[in-house]
Protein backbone atom coordinates (compact mmCIF):
# COMPACT_ATOMS: atom_id res chain seq x y z
CA UNK A 1 0.00 0.00 0.00
CA UNK A 2 1.01 3.78 -0.51
CA UNK A 3 2.73 5.12 2.61
CA UNK A 4 0.55 8.42 2.13
CA UNK A 5 -2.58 6.00 2.75
CA UNK A 6 -1.10 4.92 5.92
CA UNK A 7 -0.56 9.02 6.43
CA UNK A 8 -3.71 9.51 5.89
CA UNK A 9 -5.17 6.59 7.91
CA UNK A 10 -7.32 5.13 4.61
CA UNK A 11 -7.34 1.83 5.51
CA UNK A 12 -10.89 0.64 4.45
CA UNK A 13 -9.46 2.66 0.68
CA UNK A 14 -12.56 5.21 0.57
CA UNK A 15 -13.15 8.48 0.43
CA UNK A 16 -16.39 11.06 -0.13
CA UNK A 17 -15.61 13.48 -2.58
CA UNK A 18 -17.54 16.33 -2.89
CA UNK A 19 -19.45 17.54 -6.09
CA UNK A 20 -22.39 19.49 -7.51
CA UNK A 21 -24.65 18.21 -10.46
CA UNK A 22 -25.17 21.10 -13.17
CA UNK A 23 -28.31 22.33 -13.96
CA UNK A 24 -29.65 23.51 -17.26
CA UNK A 25 -27.63 26.42 -16.98
CA UNK A 26 -24.35 24.85 -16.31
CA UNK A 27 -23.78 26.67 -13.19
CA UNK A 28 -20.46 26.73 -11.19
CA UNK A 29 -19.13 23.99 -8.64
CA UNK A 30 -20.47 25.40 -4.75
CA UNK A 31 -19.31 24.59 -1.54
CA UNK A 32 -23.03 23.08 -1.11
CA UNK A 33 -22.38 20.10 -3.27
CA UNK A 34 -23.54 16.93 -2.70
CA UNK A 35 -21.28 13.61 -0.99
CA UNK A 36 -20.18 10.84 -3.09
CA UNK A 37 -18.19 7.76 -2.43
CA UNK A 38 -15.47 6.44 -3.94
CA UNK A 39 -13.74 3.32 -3.06
CA UNK A 40 -9.96 3.69 -4.36
CA UNK A 41 -8.55 0.70 -5.92
CA UNK A 42 -4.90 -0.21 -7.34
CA UNK A 43 -1.57 0.22 -5.92
CA UNK A 44 -1.07 3.90 -5.68
CA UNK A 45 -3.46 7.05 -5.28
CA UNK A 46 -3.75 8.32 -8.93
CA UNK A 47 -4.52 4.66 -10.03
CA UNK A 48 -6.96 3.83 -7.24
CA UNK A 49 -8.82 7.43 -7.79
CA UNK A 50 -8.97 7.16 -11.64
CA UNK A 51 -10.54 3.35 -11.37
CA UNK A 52 -13.39 4.97 -8.29
CA UNK A 53 -13.79 7.90 -10.39
CA UNK A 54 -14.71 5.71 -13.39
CA UNK A 55 -16.19 3.07 -11.73
CA UNK A 56 -18.69 5.81 -10.49
CA UNK A 57 -19.51 6.43 -14.03
CA UNK A 58 -19.85 3.10 -14.95
CA UNK A 59 -22.19 2.53 -12.22
CA UNK A 60 -24.33 5.57 -12.46
CA UNK A 61 -23.38 7.30 -9.30
CA UNK A 62 -22.27 9.66 -11.74
CA UNK A 63 -24.51 11.05 -13.86
CA UNK A 64 -23.39 12.26 -17.08
CA UNK A 65 -23.04 15.89 -17.61
CA UNK A 66 -22.14 15.95 -13.67
CA UNK A 67 -20.01 18.58 -13.16
CA UNK A 68 -16.74 17.56 -11.37
CA UNK A 69 -14.33 19.66 -9.04
CA UNK A 70 -11.48 21.26 -10.07
CA UNK A 71 -8.00 19.80 -10.09
CA UNK A 72 -7.12 22.70 -7.84
CA UNK A 73 -10.48 21.89 -5.44
CA UNK A 74 -10.00 18.33 -5.59
CA UNK A 75 -6.32 17.63 -4.74
CA UNK A 76 -7.18 20.11 -1.63
CA UNK A 77 -9.86 17.90 -0.17
CA UNK A 78 -8.01 14.87 -0.72
CA UNK A 79 -4.55 16.05 0.38
CA UNK A 80 -2.55 14.89 -2.63
CA UNK A 81 -1.06 17.00 -5.11
CA UNK A 82 -2.65 18.32 -8.06
CA UNK A 83 -0.69 16.93 -10.63
CA UNK A 84 -2.37 13.82 -9.24
CA UNK A 85 -5.78 14.98 -9.86
CA UNK A 86 -4.64 16.50 -13.24
CA UNK A 87 -3.26 13.15 -14.50
CA UNK A 88 -6.31 11.20 -13.18
CA UNK A 89 -8.44 13.54 -15.50
CA UNK A 90 -6.28 13.59 -18.81
CA UNK A 91 -6.72 9.83 -18.45
CA UNK A 92 -10.23 10.08 -18.34
CA UNK A 93 -10.90 12.50 -20.87
CA UNK A 94 -8.96 10.12 -23.24
CA UNK A 95 -10.94 7.62 -22.44
CA UNK A 96 -13.85 9.63 -23.08
CA UNK A 97 -15.31 8.90 -19.71
CA UNK A 98 -14.91 12.72 -19.18
CA UNK A 99 -14.94 15.69 -20.80
CA UNK A 100 -13.01 19.32 -20.61
CA UNK A 101 -13.76 22.57 -22.15
CA UNK A 102 -11.92 25.73 -21.17
CA UNK A 103 -14.50 27.66 -18.91
CA UNK A 104 -16.56 24.97 -18.43
CA UNK A 105 -14.50 22.62 -16.53
CA UNK A 106 -14.45 19.02 -16.24
CA UNK A 107 -17.70 17.20 -16.82
CA UNK A 108 -19.26 13.75 -17.08
CA UNK A 109 -19.45 12.88 -21.20
CA UNK A 110 -22.53 12.82 -21.89
CA UNK A 111 -21.94 9.29 -23.94
CA UNK A 112 -20.85 7.50 -21.12
CA UNK A 113 -24.55 5.76 -19.88
CA UNK A 114 -24.57 3.48 -16.96
CA UNK A 115 -24.66 0.03 -17.25
CA UNK A 116 -27.88 -1.05 -16.42
CA UNK A 117 -29.97 -4.32 -15.70
CA UNK A 118 -31.80 -6.23 -19.01
CA UNK A 119 -34.30 -4.88 -19.49
CA UNK A 120 -37.77 -7.22 -18.57
CA UNK A 121 -39.42 -9.15 -21.29
CA UNK A 122 -42.42 -6.96 -22.04
CA UNK A 123 -45.75 -8.30 -20.23
CA UNK A 124 -48.85 -7.75 -22.16
CA UNK A 125 -50.58 -4.67 -21.43
CA UNK A 126 -53.27 -4.74 -19.14
CA UNK A 127 -56.60 -2.24 -20.22
CA UNK A 128 -56.73 0.46 -17.70
CA UNK A 129 -60.85 0.46 -16.41
CA UNK A 130 -62.15 3.84 -17.72
CA UNK A 131 -64.13 4.13 -14.31
CA UNK A 132 -63.45 2.96 -10.78
CA UNK A 133 -66.14 2.99 -8.95
CA UNK A 134 -64.80 0.10 -5.90
CA UNK A 135 -65.30 1.50 -2.31
CA UNK A 136 -62.66 2.71 -0.23
CA UNK A 137 -61.77 5.87 -3.04
CA UNK A 138 -63.33 9.35 -3.37
CA UNK A 139 -63.41 12.27 -6.14
CA UNK A 140 -59.72 13.47 -4.75
CA UNK A 141 -60.12 16.28 -7.53
CA UNK A 142 -62.33 17.72 -4.85
CA UNK A 143 -59.33 18.14 -2.22
CA UNK A 144 -60.18 21.44 -0.90
CA UNK A 145 -56.70 22.84 -1.39
CA UNK A 146 -57.03 26.59 -1.61
CA UNK A 147 -58.78 26.00 1.92
CA UNK A 148 -56.41 23.41 2.71
CA UNK A 149 -53.21 25.54 2.31
CA UNK A 150 -54.68 28.82 3.76
CA UNK A 151 -54.82 26.48 6.66
CA UNK A 152 -51.30 25.73 6.48
CA UNK A 153 -50.11 29.32 6.23
CA UNK A 154 -51.92 30.31 9.26
CA UNK A 155 -51.38 27.07 11.38
CA UNK A 156 -47.06 27.68 10.59
CA UNK A 157 -47.91 31.57 11.41
CA UNK A 158 -49.15 30.95 14.64
CA UNK A 159 -47.43 27.34 15.80
CA UNK A 160 -45.01 27.79 18.71
CA UNK A 161 -41.35 26.46 17.87
CA UNK A 162 -41.77 23.64 20.51
CA UNK A 163 -44.35 21.99 17.38
CA UNK A 164 -41.85 21.27 15.49
CA UNK A 165 -39.60 18.94 17.39
CA UNK A 166 -41.37 15.58 18.53
CA UNK A 167 -44.59 15.20 19.52
CA UNK A 168 -47.00 13.79 22.11
CA UNK A 169 -47.72 10.27 21.33
CA UNK A 170 -51.63 10.44 21.59
CA UNK A 171 -51.74 13.43 19.51
CA UNK A 172 -51.21 17.28 19.86
CA UNK A 173 -53.68 19.02 22.00
CA UNK A 174 -54.96 21.58 20.01
CA UNK A 175 -56.52 19.01 17.75
CA UNK A 176 -57.66 16.86 20.45
CA UNK A 177 -59.57 20.01 22.04
CA UNK A 178 -61.09 20.96 18.49
CA UNK A 179 -62.45 17.51 18.02
CA UNK A 180 -63.92 17.04 21.34
CA UNK A 181 -66.10 20.23 20.41
CA UNK A 182 -66.44 19.11 17.27
CA UNK A 183 -67.42 15.60 17.89
CA UNK A 184 -69.94 17.37 20.45
CA UNK A 185 -71.75 19.19 18.01
CA UNK A 186 -71.65 17.47 14.89
CA UNK A 187 -71.89 13.65 15.65
CA UNK A 188 -73.26 13.76 19.70
CA UNK A 189 -69.93 12.20 21.24
CA UNK A 190 -68.52 12.77 25.06
CA UNK A 191 -65.10 13.49 23.86
CA UNK A 192 -63.07 14.71 26.62
CA UNK A 193 -59.53 15.55 25.50
CA UNK A 194 -57.57 13.67 27.49
CA UNK A 195 -59.29 10.84 26.03
CA UNK A 196 -58.68 11.34 22.38
CA UNK A 197 -55.69 9.86 20.87
CA UNK A 198 -54.82 10.67 17.57
CA UNK A 199 -53.85 7.45 15.06
CA UNK A 200 -52.84 7.11 11.33
CA UNK A 201 -55.94 5.42 9.90
CA UNK A 202 -58.27 3.84 11.25
CA UNK A 203 -56.57 0.71 10.34
CA UNK A 204 -53.74 2.03 12.62
CA UNK A 205 -56.03 2.91 15.74
CA UNK A 206 -57.57 -0.36 15.45
CA UNK A 207 -54.29 -2.05 15.42
CA UNK A 208 -53.54 0.14 18.72
CA UNK A 209 -56.67 -0.73 20.32
CA UNK A 210 -56.90 -4.59 19.38
CA UNK A 211 -53.21 -4.61 21.28
CA UNK A 212 -55.11 -2.73 24.43
CA UNK A 213 -57.64 -5.29 24.47
CA UNK A 214 -55.45 -8.08 24.42
CA UNK A 215 -53.23 -6.89 27.46
CA UNK A 216 -56.80 -6.25 29.28
CA UNK A 217 -57.55 -10.15 28.37
CA UNK A 218 -59.88 -9.83 25.27
CA UNK A 219 -59.45 -13.08 22.82
CA UNK A 220 -62.89 -12.27 21.00
CA UNK A 221 -63.47 -9.46 18.73
CA UNK A 222 -67.02 -10.15 16.94
CA UNK A 223 -67.50 -8.08 13.83
CA UNK A 224 -70.57 -8.07 11.42
CA UNK A 225 -70.95 -10.48 8.75
CA UNK A 226 -70.69 -8.04 5.93
CA UNK A 227 -67.70 -5.72 5.91
CA UNK A 228 -63.61 -5.40 4.97
CA UNK A 229 -61.55 -8.34 5.16
CA UNK A 230 -58.75 -6.24 5.96
CA UNK A 231 -60.04 -5.38 9.03
CA UNK A 232 -60.87 -8.87 10.15
CA UNK A 233 -57.22 -10.08 9.23
CA UNK A 234 -56.17 -7.12 11.33
CA UNK A 235 -57.31 -8.15 14.26
CA UNK A 236 -56.49 -12.10 13.57
CA UNK A 237 -53.34 -11.22 13.58
CA UNK A 238 -53.31 -9.82 17.12
CA UNK A 239 -54.38 -13.40 18.22
CA UNK A 240 -58.16 -12.50 18.30
CA UNK A 241 -60.92 -14.62 16.98
CA UNK A 242 -63.64 -12.91 14.81
CA UNK A 243 -66.84 -14.33 15.11
CA UNK A 244 -69.14 -13.09 12.84
CA UNK A 245 -72.26 -11.14 13.47
CA UNK A 246 -75.21 -11.42 10.84
CA UNK A 247 -76.58 -8.23 9.70
CA UNK A 248 -80.28 -7.54 7.91
CA UNK A 249 -81.95 -4.18 7.30
CA UNK A 250 -81.67 -3.13 11.02
CA UNK A 251 -77.81 -3.52 10.97
CA UNK A 252 -76.50 -6.13 13.11
CA UNK A 253 -78.21 -8.90 14.54
CA UNK A 254 -77.73 -8.41 18.43
CA UNK A 255 -79.53 -11.57 19.35
CA UNK A 256 -76.15 -13.07 18.63
CA UNK A 257 -74.70 -11.51 21.22
CA UNK A 258 -75.87 -13.81 23.75
CA UNK A 259 -73.34 -16.50 21.91
CA UNK A 260 -70.34 -14.42 22.70
CA UNK A 261 -67.96 -14.95 25.58
CA UNK A 262 -67.47 -12.56 28.65
CA UNK A 263 -65.63 -9.24 28.07
CA UNK A 264 -65.88 -9.65 24.34
CA UNK A 265 -65.75 -6.74 22.37
CA UNK A 266 -67.70 -6.11 18.99
CA UNK A 267 -66.79 -3.85 16.13
CA UNK A 268 -69.26 -2.45 14.29
CA UNK A 269 -70.47 0.48 12.06
CA UNK A 270 -73.80 1.54 13.62
CA UNK A 271 -74.16 4.76 12.35
CA UNK A 272 -74.35 3.58 8.54
CA UNK A 273 -73.83 -0.39 8.18
CA UNK A 274 -70.75 -1.21 5.54
CA UNK A 275 -71.88 -1.89 2.98
CA UNK A 276 -75.40 -2.51 2.93
CA UNK A 277 -76.06 0.98 3.87
CA UNK A 278 -78.35 0.45 6.66
CA UNK A 279 -78.44 1.87 10.01
CA UNK A 280 -78.45 0.33 13.56
CA UNK A 281 -82.31 0.41 14.64
CA UNK A 282 -83.17 1.99 17.79
CA UNK A 283 -84.41 -1.10 19.42
CA UNK A 284 -80.82 -2.93 19.24
CA UNK A 285 -78.42 0.16 19.73
CA UNK A 286 -80.11 0.09 23.29
CA UNK A 287 -79.24 -3.94 23.23
CA UNK A 288 -75.74 -3.23 22.27
CA UNK A 289 -75.69 -1.11 25.06
CA UNK A 290 -77.42 -2.93 27.79
CA UNK A 291 -74.76 -6.13 26.72
CA UNK A 292 -71.97 -4.22 27.31
CA UNK A 293 -72.86 -3.25 30.51
CA UNK A 294 -73.95 -6.59 31.39
CA UNK A 295 -70.83 -8.41 30.38
CA UNK A 296 -68.35 -5.62 30.83
CA UNK A 297 -67.59 -6.22 26.83
CA UNK A 298 -66.49 -3.45 24.89
CA UNK A 299 -68.64 -1.88 21.84
CA UNK A 300 -66.09 -0.49 18.43
CA UNK A 301 -67.89 2.05 16.85
CA UNK A 302 -66.79 2.92 13.36
CA UNK A 303 -68.34 6.36 12.95
CA UNK A 304 -66.19 6.08 8.85
CA UNK A 305 -68.82 8.71 6.97
CA UNK A 306 -71.23 9.42 9.82
CA UNK A 307 -71.09 13.61 8.34
CA UNK A 308 -72.70 12.02 4.94
CA UNK A 309 -76.46 11.50 5.52
CA UNK A 310 -78.82 13.12 2.85
CA UNK A 311 -82.70 12.56 4.12
CA UNK A 312 -82.22 13.86 7.23
CA UNK A 313 -79.52 14.65 10.16
CA UNK A 314 -77.49 11.83 11.24
CA UNK A 315 -78.15 10.14 14.24
CA UNK A 316 -75.84 10.77 16.95
CA UNK A 317 -72.92 8.01 17.84
CA UNK A 318 -73.67 5.38 19.76
CA UNK A 319 -70.57 6.33 22.14
CA UNK A 320 -72.90 9.35 23.29
CA UNK A 321 -75.32 7.00 25.29
CA UNK A 322 -72.41 5.30 27.39
CA UNK A 323 -68.69 7.24 26.65
CA UNK A 324 -67.19 4.17 29.21
CA UNK A 325 -68.48 1.12 27.16
CA UNK A 326 -67.31 2.47 23.54
CA UNK A 327 -64.72 3.54 21.79
CA UNK A 328 -65.44 5.83 18.72
CA UNK A 329 -63.08 6.02 15.42
CA UNK A 330 -63.30 8.77 13.11
CA UNK A 331 -61.18 9.61 10.27
CA UNK A 332 -60.26 12.24 7.77
CA UNK A 333 -60.36 9.65 5.06
CA UNK A 334 -63.62 10.00 3.95
CA UNK A 335 -64.15 13.59 4.54
CA UNK A 336 -60.99 15.08 3.14
CA UNK A 337 -58.56 12.45 1.77
CA UNK A 338 -56.91 8.92 3.02
CA UNK A 339 -53.65 10.91 1.84
CA UNK A 340 -53.93 12.22 5.45
CA UNK A 341 -53.83 9.67 7.74
CA UNK A 342 -55.40 11.30 10.22
CA UNK A 343 -58.20 9.56 12.50
CA UNK A 344 -59.33 9.70 15.92
CA UNK A 345 -60.66 7.26 18.83
CA UNK A 346 -62.45 8.36 21.65
CA UNK A 347 -61.82 5.99 24.78
CA UNK A 348 -63.34 4.81 27.75
CA UNK A 349 -61.03 6.14 30.48
CA UNK A 350 -60.09 2.65 31.90
CA UNK A 351 -59.08 1.93 28.98
CA UNK A 352 -56.40 4.78 28.46
CA UNK A 353 -53.32 3.48 29.95
CA UNK A 354 -53.41 0.10 27.81
CA UNK A 355 -53.80 2.31 25.08
CA UNK A 356 -51.05 4.64 25.94
CA UNK A 357 -48.89 1.78 26.21
CA UNK A 358 -49.77 0.24 22.87
CA UNK A 359 -49.66 3.04 21.10
CA UNK A 360 -46.04 3.96 22.09
CA UNK A 361 -43.49 7.11 23.51
CA UNK A 362 -43.36 8.37 19.79
CA UNK A 363 -46.22 10.23 17.76
CA UNK A 364 -46.97 8.50 14.63
CA UNK A 365 -48.99 11.57 12.83
CA UNK A 366 -47.30 14.38 10.88
CA UNK A 367 -47.57 17.19 13.85
CA UNK A 368 -47.59 19.88 11.49
CA UNK A 369 -50.83 17.87 9.62
CA UNK A 370 -52.17 18.03 13.05
CA UNK A 371 -51.75 21.67 13.35
CA UNK A 372 -53.29 22.30 9.73
CA UNK A 373 -56.10 19.90 10.52
CA UNK A 374 -56.63 22.15 13.92
CA UNK A 375 -56.83 25.33 11.95
CA UNK A 376 -58.96 23.68 8.85
CA UNK A 377 -61.66 22.90 12.01
CA UNK A 378 -61.35 25.67 14.07
CA UNK A 379 -62.30 28.06 11.18
CA UNK A 380 -65.39 26.02 10.18
CA UNK A 381 -63.36 25.39 6.45
CA UNK A 382 -64.04 21.83 7.44
CA UNK A 383 -68.12 22.58 8.11
CA UNK A 384 -67.88 24.10 5.06
CA UNK A 385 -66.30 21.36 2.67
CA UNK A 386 -68.21 18.79 3.90
CA UNK A 387 -71.44 20.40 3.18
CA UNK A 388 -70.39 20.76 -0.15
CA UNK A 389 -69.37 16.94 -0.51
CA UNK A 390 -72.65 16.24 0.80
CA UNK A 391 -75.05 18.20 -1.73
CA UNK A 392 -72.31 16.73 -4.20
CA UNK A 393 -72.55 13.02 -3.00
CA UNK A 394 -76.66 13.17 -2.25
CA UNK A 395 -77.28 14.28 -6.40
CA UNK A 396 -74.68 11.34 -7.37
CA UNK A 397 -77.15 8.89 -4.96
CA UNK A 398 -80.25 10.23 -6.39
CA UNK A 399 -78.97 10.25 -10.13
CA UNK A 400 -78.18 6.56 -9.81
CA UNK A 401 -81.61 5.72 -8.18
CA UNK A 402 -83.74 7.31 -10.79
CA UNK A 403 -81.34 6.19 -13.40
CA UNK A 404 -82.01 2.20 -11.79
CA UNK A 405 -85.94 2.94 -11.68
CA UNK A 406 -86.12 3.65 -15.76
CA UNK A 407 -83.47 0.78 -16.77
CA UNK A 408 -84.91 -2.36 -14.73
CA UNK A 409 -87.38 -3.80 -12.23
CA UNK A 410 -84.67 -6.92 -11.48
CA UNK A 411 -82.44 -4.57 -9.46
CA UNK A 412 -82.81 -2.49 -6.20
CA UNK A 413 -80.72 -0.55 -4.82
CA UNK A 414 -80.90 -0.79 -0.53
CA UNK A 415 -79.94 0.97 2.51
CA UNK A 416 -80.42 4.47 3.61
CA UNK A 417 -79.26 7.64 1.75
CA UNK A 418 -76.11 8.11 3.36
CA UNK A 419 -72.46 7.42 2.59
CA UNK A 420 -70.15 7.42 -0.26
CA UNK A 421 -71.41 4.17 -1.47
CA UNK A 422 -74.94 1.86 -2.24
CA UNK A 423 -75.53 -1.69 -2.65
CA UNK A 424 -77.41 -2.65 -5.40
CA UNK A 425 -79.32 -6.21 -5.25
CA UNK A 426 -79.20 -8.77 -8.45
CA UNK A 427 -80.98 -11.60 -9.51
CA UNK A 428 -79.68 -14.60 -7.35
CA UNK A 429 -76.58 -16.38 -9.33
CA UNK A 430 -75.51 -12.97 -11.52
CA UNK A 431 -73.50 -11.48 -9.84
CA UNK A 432 -70.22 -13.04 -11.26
CA UNK A 433 -71.37 -12.57 -14.53
CA UNK A 434 -72.18 -9.00 -13.86
CA UNK A 435 -69.09 -8.55 -12.60
CA UNK A 436 -67.23 -9.50 -15.61
CA UNK A 437 -69.64 -7.32 -17.83
CA UNK A 438 -69.01 -4.65 -16.05
CA UNK A 439 -65.51 -4.89 -16.73
CA UNK A 440 -66.29 -5.34 -20.19
CA UNK A 441 -67.59 -1.93 -19.84
CA UNK A 442 -64.34 -0.24 -18.22
CA UNK A 443 -66.28 0.10 -14.81
CA UNK A 444 -64.39 -1.29 -11.67
CA UNK A 445 -66.98 -2.47 -8.95
CA UNK A 446 -67.49 -5.08 -6.68
CA UNK A 447 -69.27 -7.64 -5.63
CA UNK A 448 -71.17 -7.78 -2.66
CA UNK A 449 -70.10 -11.72 -2.11
CA UNK A 450 -66.67 -9.81 -1.63
CA UNK A 451 -67.68 -8.33 1.54
CA UNK A 452 -69.04 -12.25 3.71
CA UNK A 453 -66.83 -13.43 6.67
CA UNK A 454 -65.93 -16.45 5.31
CA UNK A 455 -67.65 -17.81 8.82
CA UNK A 456 -70.81 -16.76 8.15
CA UNK A 457 -73.40 -19.39 7.67
CA UNK A 458 -75.15 -18.86 3.58
CA UNK A 459 -75.09 -16.08 1.83
CA UNK A 460 -76.88 -14.04 3.64
CA UNK A 461 -80.05 -11.87 3.19
CA UNK A 462 -78.63 -10.30 0.13
CA UNK A 463 -76.84 -13.55 -2.13
CA UNK A 464 -76.03 -11.66 -4.97
CA UNK A 465 -75.39 -7.71 -5.62
CA UNK A 466 -72.56 -4.97 -6.78
CA UNK A 467 -71.23 -2.23 -4.13
CA UNK A 468 -71.49 1.65 -6.54
CA UNK A 469 -69.43 4.01 -4.51
CA UNK A 470 -70.95 6.64 -6.54
CA UNK A 471 -68.44 9.16 -4.90
CA UNK A 472 -65.55 7.86 -6.41
CA UNK A 473 -65.19 9.69 -9.57
CA UNK A 474 -65.16 13.42 -10.18
CA UNK A 475 -68.27 15.14 -11.41
CA UNK A 476 -67.38 15.58 -15.40
CA UNK A 477 -67.40 11.70 -15.07
CA UNK A 478 -70.05 11.05 -13.33
CA UNK A 479 -72.81 10.34 -15.72
CA UNK A 480 -70.58 8.53 -17.78
CA UNK A 481 -69.52 6.50 -15.96
CA UNK A 482 -73.41 6.26 -14.57
CA UNK A 483 -74.19 5.37 -18.52
CA UNK A 484 -71.76 2.42 -18.68
CA UNK A 485 -73.17 1.15 -15.55
CA UNK A 486 -76.58 1.24 -16.75
CA UNK A 487 -75.54 -0.83 -19.72
CA UNK A 488 -74.46 -3.65 -17.56
CA UNK A 489 -77.32 -3.95 -15.40
CA UNK A 490 -80.45 -6.24 -16.88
Amino acid sequence: MDPRYEERGIRVKSICMTYNKTTSSKTALTESGVDLHLELKGSGLRVGLTEALREAVRSGRLTPGTRLPSSRTLAQDLGVARSTVTECYSTLVEEGWLTARHGSGTQVAERAQPLRKPAPAPQPRQSKPTHGLGPGAADYADFPRTAWLGAARRAFAAAPHSAFGYGDALGRMELREALSNYLSRVRGVYADPGRIVICSGYHHGLGVMARALKEQGTNTVAVEAYGLSIYRDLLSDAGMRTPPIEVDEGGALTIELDTLPPAAALSLTPAHQFPSGYALSTERRSTVIDWARRTGGILLEDDYDGEFRYDRKPVGALQGLDPDHVVYFGTASKSIAPALRLSWMVVPERLMPAVTRAKGRVDTVSVLDQLIFTEFLTSGAFDRHVRSRRHSYRQRREDLLHAISMQTEDVKLIGMAAGLQAVLTLPTGTESWMLQAAARQGLTVSGLSEFRHPQADGPGLWSDGLVVNFSAVSDSAWSSALQSLMRVLP
